[in-house]
């Protein structure tokens, strides 16, 4: 199924308080869209108005063709879901129940799981290499094992389209690894994916399409080779960076040294 996420001259916030505006961005099912931008720059305030949970204060957010604003809260669940950054849950639920909670959006509001559900469930957590984990305690998970799990309840939600919110932040090197693999895997089963990340090596290395933002503003997007110069992660990060080309073609950044010509 192919399907748009499509947002023209966007403005977003709270109710009193504009966090930022001027934003236009499109991902289609297929396609990696990865946001970069500083602590507090609004990248979190921008993906809960994406995904309708704040009303956005100017602008358009279409999903599928139609306004976001106009489609009831079940619709958007089946076509759109939310990888939030890892959090810690007030009830002990086990991780397959947590997983089976990205089921609900394809039952009646007052339908339990079914063994399908269950199912599929197992299934999300075994693509993460996290089947061992489905009895266990959420609770009582490392941050970087609940952020899988949080993963794994997108995945059992059989969405078209994947917004992830930093899922990489509280990962080991491994996990963020076989994180970005499960992102550019997705993408070529043709999921759409929107996240966002700290750092620009990944965003080299799965984007299709990056989006640099400072103070709520968009200052560069495009392709990541265009996008992601030693000018913009300056301009966005306030730090000398050199991008450069190893012997197998990937672009990375390095750390400028003090005194380094430029």
């Amino acid at each position: 199924m192919v399907m748009r996420l499509v947002a023209r001259d966007l403005a977003f916030g709270y109710r009193h308080h504009r966090v930022g505006e001027g934003f236009d961005l499109a991902v289609t099912t297929g396609e990696v869209l990865c946001l970069l931008g500083p602590n507090g720059c609004g990248k979190t305030t921008l993906f809960k108005t994406l995904l309708g949970l704040l009303p956005r204060h100017a602008g358009h957010i279409e999903l599928a063709g139609q306004e976001l604003a106009q489609l009831q809260r079940a619709q958007i669940a089946r076509c759109l879901a939310y990888v939030p950054q890892a959090h810690e849950s007030v009830f002990a639920y086990s991780v397959q129940d947590m997983v089976v909670m990205g089921r609900s959006a394809h039952r009646g509001l007052f339908a339990g799981p079914t063994a399908s559900d269950y199912a599929r469930a197992l299934a999300a957590l075994e693509e993460l290499g996290i089947a061992a984990l489905a009895a266990r305690d959420y609770t009582r998970l490392s941050g970087g094992q609940r952020q899988l799990v949080l993963i794994a309840r997108a995945l059992a939600q059989d969405t078209p389209l994947i917004v992830m919110d930093e899922p990489t932040a509280s990962l080991d090197f491994g996990n963020q690894l076989l994180v970005l693999d499960q992102v550019e895997r997705l993408a070529r089963r043709g999921l759409g994916i929107v996240l966002s990340t700290h750092n620009p090596d990944h965003a080299l290395r799965c984007a299709t399409q990056v989006l640099l933002m400072k103070n709520g503003r968009l200052l560069a997007s495009g392709a990541p080779e265009s996008a992601l110069t030693e000018q913009t992660l300056k301009h966005v990060y306030d730090v000398d960076v050199r991008v450069e080309r190893l012997a197998d073609g990937q672009r990375v950044c390095v750390a400028r040294n003090a005194g380094t010509s430029t």
